[in-house]
């Protein structure tokens, strides 16, 4: 798993400017770095959904966890959903495909790359499970700095 660097610039304002390299189009800011993180991670979720919507690649992130260097990393059911539509892009397989294979209505699948529906991890990896994957989260824990 990586992780979207943003980058911190303060304004005149007192406020801090957050750009990201890997999503141009990403422009929030935040009163303190707290904040201008919070922020971040709700635009790079706005910005994946809306290339999502729109059918377009997604970027791969442009850094891991470097200390010192402010970074985004997604929810655990965003990253899913991300991987999910990269896989369905990289096999090249339509929507109405994997609905066909997975016996649903094609609703039921759009819902499953709608970062603002919360779906079931069993529908998730059925449809990994339909694209010939199996979700394998063995190594997906990572230590923060809160423990």
């Amino acid at each position: 798993m990586g992780a979207y660097r943003i980058e911190l610039t303060p304004d005149d304002n007192g406020t801090l400017l957050v750009t990201s390299a890997d999503f141009p189009e990403l422009t929030t800011f935040g009163e303190d770095e707290t904040d201008a993180g919070l922020r971040a991670s709700m635009a790079i979720e706005e910005a994946i959904a809306a290339r999502i919507a729109a059918g377009d690649d997604l970027p791969i992130p442009s850094g891991f966890v470097t200390v010192g260097k402010p970074y985004v990393l997604l929810r655990a059911q965003t990253e899913l959903k991300v991987s999910l539509y990269r896989t369905l892009r990289q096999l090249g397989v339509t929507r109405a495909e994997l609905a066909r294979r997975l016996g649903w209505h094609r609703e039921q699948v759009d819902r499953l790359f709608r970062l603002d529906h919360a779906s079931r991890l069993d529908q998730i990896e059925a449809a990994f499970e339909a694209l010939g994957f199996r979700l394998d989260l063995s190594n997906a824990l990572s230590r923060t700095d809160a423990a």
